[in-house]
């Protein structure tokens, strides 16, 4: 009588049970409050992946951690459920009567539900309530064998969507495993861009569909849907994997400026300013000292153009304890902060690159920066002005040019991959893919000259040498007939 007791207790204590208060908010709070992966100094695929594969692994930490607490809990409470994972699912696990096809010949049997519960946080928040649910049924004897639990619902809700489907979801599924930042906001509109404008909207997201449409492109534009479409596929768990082999591209020629170049091109600014002042063409004419401004910081530190639009510290540069003249890049751009120093020192001054008139201009635009979107278009006007004053080469030419000139200044490669933000295979691979005969010209003729000047110096030592000892010998000779 008294086991019955018992029972009874039990069973009201789980019938009676608010399962939804087993998932308060505090236990599934900003997982990545605290996080912040290492950076990796290299803006490359590579270390993009290297920060995205630090990410995944600290989430997949903490999934599996709130996996464990859950089970402990639904232990605690005596529900006779436990949640387990298998693959990009969670399924429930508990003894339960026979399934109606089931002739193993006991009454009851362990089995696994699943009811198409993704492997996540928010799955797992969904688990945990139906764990309870399920807990309530077996304590009441209530349980029963019906659609939901025999996993034709399941199915039913897998059912293949089509591309615009998901990516009405995107955001929603992509930042549940990744921290909401500048930069990963940035990332996130060029994937769902990509998606936009190069697959048809109504199609199934099927294998077949995704690899037929990347297989008609080639290129840089081929790798480009290859990487896009991954992440794609991953967010959403579709179940499998594209079978696409990456076209090997060769970069187009770039012709890198020189010193000369770049210093005349600087003042086409304030040309194109003088030759607008008395027109009626609208194009923010008022504003060519803050574009003129981004050119000569880019040329004098090869900034990415973005490290001069996100929270730019404009009181550290302008600040006389700066006696380095360095700019400070946020932690929120591509490779995080960094504290860069000027390849030209001299080009601060030339470009005047601390007058407050420009700086002033891009407090009010940085001002204005509500999105990753706004810092986008402000990119894209770097190189629209670069063509409306007539600069005949491309912003992050600039950054090359730096790059480039590291070596010409007898900078080590490790010092000047990190002033760029980059890591040392990443500056000399693509950095100084562009050095050009010329520059080679200038490295030997520079070191032969060192050499010439070294040789020349060893030799004017070697006749102080022996100037030195025929003046001693000469200072013995005295000697000696003085003595005499």
């Amino acid at each position: 009588m008294s086991g019955q007791n018992h029972n009874q207790d039990n069973c009201d204590r789980v019938s009676t049970h608010d399962y939804t208060n087993e998932n308060p908010s505090h236990l599934f709070t900003d997982i990545f409050a605290d996080f912040e992966p290492s950076n990796t100094t290299d803006g490359s695929y590579r270390g993009t992946m290297a920060k995205i594969k630090a990410t995944e692994l600290h989430y997949q930490e903490v999934f599996e951690q709130k996996l464990i607490e859950a089970n402990a809990n639904l232990k605690r409470d005596r529900v006779r459920v436990s949640i387990k994972q298998t693959g990009n699912s969670l399924q429930l696990r508990a003894t339960l009567p026979l399934k109606p096809d089931d002739c193993s010949g006991k009454k009851k049997k362990q089995y696994d539900l699943s009811l198409g519960i993704p492997a996540n946080l928010d799955g797992l928040k969904t688990a945990i309530e139906e764990s309870y649910e399920l807990g309530k049924l077996i304590a009441r004897h209530t349980f029963e064998w019906n659609e939901k639990y025999l996993g034709i619902k399941s199915r039913e809700e897998q059912e293949i969507k089509n591309i615009g489907e998901l990516l009405d979801k995107f955001a929603e599924s992509y930042y549940k495993t990744r921290q909401n930042t500048i930069t990963s906001q940035n990332t996130f509109a060029n994937y769902t861009s990509v998606i936009k404008r190069n697959f048809p909207l109504k199609i199934l997201a099927t294998k077949n569909n995704f690899e037929e449409i990347i297989n008609s492109f080639q290129g840089n534009k081929k790798n480009e849907l290859i990487a896009v479409t991954s992440v794609f596929i991953k967010t959403f768990q579709l179940g499998f994997n594209l079978d696409v082999t990456r076209d090997k591209v060769t970069p187009a020629f770039r012709e890198i400026p020189d010193n000369e170049k770049i210093v005349h091109s600087f003042d086409l600014f304030e040309k194109f300013a003088i030759s607008r002042k008395n027109t009626n063409i609208c194009d923010e004419i008022d504003t060519w000292e803050m574009w003129r401004w981004v050119y000569g910081m880019l040329a004098t530190f090869g900034l990415r153009p973005r490290e001069l639009f996100v929270q730019p510290d404009i009181n550290w540069w302008i600040s006389p304890q700066n006696a380095d003249n360095t700019w400070k890049v946020h932690k929120d751009t591509k490779t995080g902060y960094r504290e860069v120093i000027p390849f030209v020192p001299e080009w601060i001054e030339l470009f005047d690159l601390k007058n407050p008139q420009p700086l002033k201009i891009l407090d009010k635009k940085v001002a204005k920066i509500a999105s990753v979107q706004n810092i986008n278009w402000m990119r894209r006007d770097i190189s629209r002005w670069f063509r409306k004053v007539g600069v005949e080469f491309q912003p992050y030419d600039l950054r090359h040019a730096c790059a480039i000139r590291s070596h010409l200044q007898g900078i080590p490669i490790k010092a000047a991959a990190d002033n760029l933000g980059h890591t040392v295979d990443e500056h000399t691979k693509t950095y100084q893919r562009w050095f050009g005969i010329e520059n080679r010209k200038k490295a030997f003729g520079e070191v032969i000259s060192q050499k010439a000047l070294i040789e020349l110096q060893k030799n004017e030592i070697l006749a102080l040498r022996m100037e030195s000892e025929r003046l001693k010998l000469e200072v013995e000779k005295l000697k000696f007939q003085r003595n005499g």
